[in-house]
């Protein structure tokens, strides 16, 4: 009996260090790739994907430790291991889909503040109708662009009757993006000195958060779903630096 736990407490390591192994892949994936800090915080992601993360890490190991008998032929204790991995890897990849879901896509300039468009927003049907660029939710990360009015009055009108009716705004529209170096003067003319961020923030606060971004001199609201935040923007270029977690209202 005694021999019997020894291997089951040796499989069940063993499963958990690989266990470990994918976890950490998958940490890499989401949290440098999908939700580049703060915009995890801005989404609260962690806490959904961590404890989602915990249970199956932990659960193949359990499940192994609970089965796992030598005495078993090798076909059906295989058999049994290639189960545990199923349903082990099946619970990751469907919280790995639920997280890619929501990730952050575009971070779209909109008449006088960013907005934070993640990938389940993107209102599908007008898609086909965007340039190539935005046609599809990046995989890579996050990237910035600007939004437009369209020229059409009749277009306009609609555009504000279904935003008015709880659906697609500008934000959620990939046929109205732009570049963003073409709304240079529209986002310079609406961007806010830094002194400004001291109304919401503690003034140490700001100096830490700004300390990284020594070229920033101006700022604009990004608004995000769960936590609002700050891009830094440098006003030679008109160029967003980074998103900081800072208040930009009260």
């Amino acid at each position: 009996m005694t021999r019997l736990w020894s291997y089951r407490w040796r499989a069940a390591l063993t499963h958990l260090s690989v266990s470990i192994l994918v976890a950490l892949i998958s940490l890499a994936l989401v949290f440098k790739v999908w939700y580049p800090a703060p915009l995890d915080r801005a989404l609260d992601v962690r806490h959904i994907y961590f404890l989602v993360l915990a249970v199956d890490v932990t659960l193949g190991p359990v499940i192994t430790f609970i089965i796992f008998n030598p005495r078993k032929r090798r076909r059906e204790l295989l058999l049994d291991m290639a189960c545990v991995i199923a349903v082990q890897l099946a619970a990751l990849g469907y919280g790995q889909w639920a997280i890619a879901q929501g990730r952050p896509a575009w971070l779209v300039f909109n008449a006088d503040r960013f907005d934070l468009t993640q990938a389940s927003d993107i209102a599908a049907r007008y898609q086909a109708h965007a340039a190539p660029a935005y046609r599809h939710a990046p995989w890579t990360g996050p990237r910035w662009v600007a939004s437009v009015n369209p020229t059409d009055p009749a277009q306009r009108n609609e555009l504000v009757l279904e935003s008015a009716g709880g659906g697609a705004d500008l934000p959620q529209r990939p046929d109205l993006f732009t570049p963003l170096a073409g709304q240079k003067a529209a986002l310079l003319a609406k961007a806010f000195p830094l002194e400004k961020l001291n109304q919401f923030n503690l003034p140490v606060q700001v100096k830490k958060a700004l300390a990284p971004w020594p070229q920033a001199d101006a700022w604009l609201p990004l608004m995000a779903r769960v936590r609002p935040m700050t891009v830094l923007i440098q006003r030679s270029t008109g160029q967003p630096l980074a998103v900081v977690d800072l208040r930009p209202w009260q």
